[in-house]
């Protein structure tokens, strides 16, 4: 089991305290293993496993817990058996009605240490905001980064160099579960599609009461398939007419949000660079997980470029930065990365094959003055830095611990 010491790094100094810790992210991104890593840290600091009670509320025969005061009866019960201060493991916590009452409820009457997981994000919004505003903290958990994707392909093919492994990321994506497969390329994709259809049922259609699924399918595929370039709802709507469906905008863009909700999409905004301002218009999509892309639609080598820019912007997210695109004058940059202060700008592209493209991808940071790192991202073997920017094989950026 991967220790994904990023993710525990930032946890760490919340375990054992009142704050309820909320672990969130795609369906079968790796939240219960979290949760498996958290016990162990825990055990490791002394406390008794028969302190701890673990919940999956996906499992069939924890049915009868999915209210509130069920759940909450049977945790007074097991409380009161174990006679200490309590650590609670609740997975997939949204099939449990009404559930914010129920962890507010423990927070106040036991000594408890409490960790819940779940794939959507309305897990905190409304309720939960109400119930427990400003006693919670949120870690997002995402698909296995390139450096995790490779240590674990590693302990299958150790011959395989960095180069290789990338080739196999590039189709494969990270969804964590696809080592048990040996990342065997029938069964993998058979694997994706099944879980793509799981989050398509179950944490969108079901979640959000969708009735029109072959619409939700329609704009999911445009979505997918143009990760990476702006688009508005209008545009969407559009050709969903042209293809004989009629909707509306607002239609669209209530699907979209379902689809993020889920974390299948992440939406990105636009940010003129020039007037400091957020633009309202034509944000950019890409998806969780870029292995789902081509299992369920593929072209990922045909789209390579896209594939790119989806891989960098979810490093991004994973390192902890706030994202926009960004705006200067007539070009765009593909991301501009903020952190505590701490700013990056990002141009990813496919190879530096001729001097116009050269141009193009280090022209755009022309109007940027500040003197914050600025990248060119590519699959080109060769160092190409010029004028203080600098350029970087794409394998070697996802790896490098620091960019600044």
């Amino acid at each position: 089991m991967i220790k994904r010491e990023t993710y525990m790094s930032r946890i760490r100094p919340f375990i054992g305290n009142d704050l309820v810790k909320v672990l969130t992210g795609i369906r079968r991104s790796g939240k219960s293993v979290m949760l498996d890593l958290i016990k162990e840290e825990l055990c490791a600091s002394g406390i008794d496993s028969r302190q701890f009670i673990s919940i999956n509320f996906e499992n069939m025969s924890n049915t009868h817990l999915c209210t509130a005061t069920a759940l909450h009866d049977e945790i007074i019960r097991l409380v009161s058996e174990i006679g200490d201060k309590v650590y609670l493991f609740f997975d997939e916590i949204q099939e449990v009605k009404a559930w914010e009452k129920c962890i507010n409820s423990f927070r106040v009457e036991l000594d408890c240490d409490i960790y819940i997981t779940g794939s959507n994000a309305k897990l905190l919004s409304g309720e939960l905001a109400t119930y427990l505003a400003g006693r919670y903290v949120e870690f997002v958990i995402y698909p296995f980064s390139f450096s995790e994707f490779m240590e674990l392909y590693h302990t299958i093919y150790p011959e395989t160099d960095s180069r290789q492994c990338f080739s196999k990321y590039l189709t494969a994506g990270g969804m964590p579960y696809l080592i048990n497969l040996r990342y065997e390329e029938t069964a993998s994709r058979q694997y994706l599609r099944d879980l793509f259809n799981s989050v398509e049922l179950k944490d969108i259609v079901k979640r959000n009461n969708i009735r029109d699924v072959d619409l939700l399918e329609r704009i999911i595929a445009y979505v997918t398939s143009g990760i990476g370039t702006t688009f508005s709802s209008t545009a969407i709507s559009k050709y969903l007419k042209s293809e004989g469906r009629s909707v509306s905008p607002e239609t669209v863009l209530s699907y979209i949000k379902a689809c993020t909700d889920a974390f299948l999409f992440y939406q990105v905004k636009r940010q003129d660079l020039q007037g400091k301002k957020i633009l309202t218009v034509n944000e950019k999509y890409y998806v969780a997980d870029h292995g789902i892309r081509e299992a369920v639609y593929g072209g990922n080598m045909k789209d390579i470029n896209l594939v790119l820019e989806n891989i960098v912007y979810m490093e991004l997210l994973r390192r902890g930065y706030t994202v926009t695109v960004g705006k200067a004058g007539d070009q765009e940059i593909d991301f501009v990365c903020e952190d505590q202060g701490n700013k990056l700008y990002i141009q990813v592209a496919y190879l530096l094959a001729s001097e116009n493209t050269i141009a193009r991808e280090f022209g755009v940071y022309d109007r940027v003055r500040d003197n914050f790192p600025k990248y060119v991202v590519t699959l080109d073997e060769f160092d190409m830095s010029r004028d203080g920017i600098k350029h970087r094989n794409i394998r070697d950026f996802l790896l490098q611990k620091d960019w600044n």
